[in-house]
């Protein structure tokens, strides 16, 4: 596989990492522990060097600490701090003491020394980003993270902290269903040399065809709670999904191929991180890579793609004053 780099940081990954947090949070019950590991494997055996988890995806750390020690150096691991306890339902907590013995929990979790990229999961309101920053350059003193990022930060916060210490990586929302970045963030992010790693850029799995509006999600689901997953909403949002398949069709790939390739058509700094618990899903994606779309191909998924207005908020109110600080 292709590689790119992070921006300015140096940080070279696989043009298309892997989101993990599915394999064990968020999207009903944790994926066979035997099967998780065979599919992170077969992630690095198929080009795949960038992985993505948290503290906050219950036991995702210890599993990939597990799955990936053959190859430690070989790969990029990203993790993330940023709430009490480990535990999005009980808010943020940035607080320097906080990120540091996060970073030591990591370190134990993941069975490494070092952590490649170390993101701030949300924005903290209660504690400056000065903060934060000083945390980190203590951390990257120390050898103890070799980059950090923020994730769903707005741009203010973004030039304050690149200021104090230079981002390697934004992680956000971003996809042809949710294209905000766009207005500010895409620009900002290539003045500033910063790489943008994209998260659910197949719309939560919606991009590839295999929902619908009859689709039944596990009770312990968030896309439950999703606006934008409402059964009326996904019924409205079906004519995107339409289209990609129309594009696919002409060019012999799948819907969510589609999807990923006109991600990394759009900057050569940008690097998605898809999701999969499943091995057929997670070679799919790859294959996405090596899909090359013409800038007349581009302009035929702008002008359809602009036709279409996506029905739903993205987040529930609760979270979605948690982006964008």
């Amino acid at each position: 596989m292709k590689t790119r780099t992070l921006g300015k940081s140096g940080l070279e990954v696989s043009a298309l990492g892997l989101g993990c947090m599915g394999l064990s949070f968020g999207y009903g019950p944790a994926t066979d522990k035997k099967e998780a590991i065979q599919l992170l494997r077969s992630a690095f055996d198929a080009g795949v060097t960038f992985f993505d988890t948290a503290e906050a995806y219950g036991a995702n750390e210890e599993l990939l600490g597990e799955a990936l020690a053959p190859f430690r150096d070989k790969i990029v691991i990203a993790t993330k701090f940023g709430f009490k306890e480990g535990q999005p339902t009980l808010g943020m907590d940035s607080r320097p003491e906080n990120i540091k013995a996060v970073a030591e929990a990591a370190l134990k979790k993941l069975k490494t020394d070092y952590i490649d990229l170390f993101y701030q999961h949300r924005v903290d309101p209660n504690v400056p980003i000065e903060d934060v920053a000083g945390a980190i350059q203590d951390l990257m003193k120390e050898g103890k993270i070799k980059h950090w990022g923020l994730s769903e930060a707005g741009a203010q916060t973004i030039r304050k902290a690149h200021t104090i210490q230079p981002v390697a990586a934004l992680q956000s929302e971003y996809s042809l269903w949710w294209r905000e970045p766009e207005q500010e963030i895409l620009p900002t992010l290539e003045e500033l040399g910063i790489g943008f790693v994209p998260f659910s850029p197949l719309g939560k799995g919606f991009l590839t065809g295999a929902i619908n509006e009859n689709t039944q999600f596990d009770s312990t689901d968030f896309r439950n709670i999703v606006p934008r997953f409402s059964e009326e909403n996904r019924k409205a949002n079906q004519e995107l999904v339409d289209l990609l398949k129309t594009i696919a069709t002409e060019k012999n790939a799948t819907p969510a191929q589609i999807a990923l390739a006109w991600l990394l058509a759009q900057k050569p700094w940008i690097v998605p991180i898809p999701g999969t618990t499943k091995l057929h899903r997670l070679q799919e994606n790859i294959g996405a890579a090596s899909i090359d779309l013409t800038i007349n191909d581009l302009q035929e998924i702008e002008n359809a793609a602009s036709k279409i207005a996506i029905q739903g908020a993205r987040y529930p109110a609760h979270l979605q004053n948690r982006v964008g600080k």
